[in-house]
């Protein structure tokens, strides 16, 4: 074997990427990871942390393309729709609109609940038997309403759909959400307790994973930013990078966002969209929240760790522009600020954005792919990356070991866009 050749090329090292390669490593592959940056620099290193199967539901749904052409004429709006003509983008929209339908809604909250139910369980023995210090607490999530409009909307379709799918979720009110969260303003008039749920740090979790790959003899290459393709017809012989030049019998795109671009020059259309979104990170308040909030008006998640505070959340739809966006930091500054005494840490270390690789439909996209007989798509995880992370590495490993698929892997195929 050269130096330069293994039994799985991983395109991209965040935390999809990292997961398959543990998983594979330990199925006893020889694994090489390519990243263009670092190890969970991109939208692995921002989100909230959060491990949710209370987020089964996905985002598409009857009404919510009104609610995103009204976005338009505002900037700062927890879900933005940027007016922008942007080709590719509208394209992307015009098929999202088509999956705004209760009969699709329902397929994606199922497809999402089984890989993030069997990743969430996953997760919890993967931190402990692989040692991951990355500040794994499981404590659950919360919901805070402080409008009855909007915890009655929540009660009748969020509460009702996780209880379909046997995802716990507690319904309280306000007196007992203040008792249990003393971090919150008063006025709040209920809230949904998500039992199930988890959370850590994501950069961490991202390092960590990391180092295990590479303890069990994997290899990163860093700064390796993927440049081209050689083919036979049907099979990609090798990888060009800026790194050099690299093989693998078998090639996963793990890309997140970045997947289509690079899909294009094998002649691959995945039908995906960056969702950019945003963070604050702080050093911690005195009074911080004990659990993951929700802050379900202004739509800002809240996380505390040992090593520090996060203010996250929002979606905005741009396409590939890069950069901060002024008034959605603020807009989370003041959300945060509604609902709670101390809204921010007293030093900021940390303001960022990141594209979030959202599917058409909000399903992942995870299988072999037709056109190129040894590539394996691990993509379009939008949110929801680090909470499914741990079940598409298993699955991953699964379809290139020819053992049995732990889920039904038939919802994720991207057979099902004709790729």
């Amino acid at each position: 074997m050269s130096a330069s050749r293994t039994d799985v090329l991983i395109l991209g090292g965040g935390v999809i990427g990292l997961a398959c390669a543990l998983y594979l490593l330990k199925a006893g592959a020889s694994v090489r990871v390519l990243e263009q940056g670092t190890p969970g620099c991109g939208s692995s290193h921002g989100n909230c942390g959060t491990i949710t199967p209370s987020h089964a539901p996905p985002l598409a749904m009857p009404g919510v393309i009104g609610v995103a052409l009204r976005s338009m004429l505002s900037a700062d709006a927890p879900l933005y729709l940027n007016p922008r003509f942007d080709g590719p983008r509208l394209r992307w929209l015009l098929g999202f609109a088509r999956h705004c339908n209760w009969r699709d809604f329902a397929r994606a909250t199922t497809a999402r609940a089984a890989i993030l139910q069997r990743s969430r369980l996953l997760l919890a023995g993967l931190v402990r038997d692989e040692q991951l210090d990355c500040e794994f607490v499981e404590e659950g999530d919360l919901y805070v309403y402080r409008t009855a409009q909007r915890q009655a909307a929540d009660a009748r379709d969020h509460f009702a759909v996780l209880d379909r799918l046997g995802i716990e979720v507690q319904r309280l009110r306000g007196d007992q959400v203040e008792a249990m969260e003393p971090a919150l303003k008063p006025g709040v008039v209920g809230g949904l307790l998500h039992p199930g749920d988890a959370r850590l740090r994501p950069d961490r979790y991202a390092a960590e994973l990391a180092r295990r790959v590479v303890e069990l003899g994997g290899v990163i290459e860093t700064g390796a930013r993927i440049e081209r393709f050689s083919t036979d017809p049907g099979r990609i012989t090798l990888v060009h990078s800026s790194r050099g030049v690299f093989e693998g019998d078998r090639v996963v795109m793990a890309l997140g966002a970045w997947s289509p671009l690079l899909a294009r020059t094998l002649g691959l259309r995945l039908p995906m969209q960056p969702g950019k979104g945003y963070s604050l990170t702080y050093t911690r308040p005195v009074r911080v929240p004990r659990r993951a909030l929700v802050l379900r008006e202004p739509s800002v998640c809240v996380t505390t760790w040992n090593s520090g505070y996060r203010l996250g959340s929002t979606m905005e739809f741009s396409g590939y522009s890069e950069g901060l966006n002024r008034p959605r930091l603020d807009a989370l500054r003041r959300g945060a600020a509604s609902g709670l005494h101390e809204p921010e840490g007293p030093e900021l270390l940390e303001e960022w954005w990141g594209w979030r690789p959202m599917s058409v439909d909000e399903v992942p996209i995870i299988g072999p792919c037709a056109r190129w007989s040894n590539l394996l798509l691990a993509t379009a995880h939008g949110m929801l990356g680090v909470s499914m992370s741990a079940a598409t590495g298993e699955l991953v490993a699964s379809m290139l070991g020819g053992g049995a698929s732990p889920i039904d892997a038939a919802p994720y195929a991207p057979a099902r866009f004709g790729l």
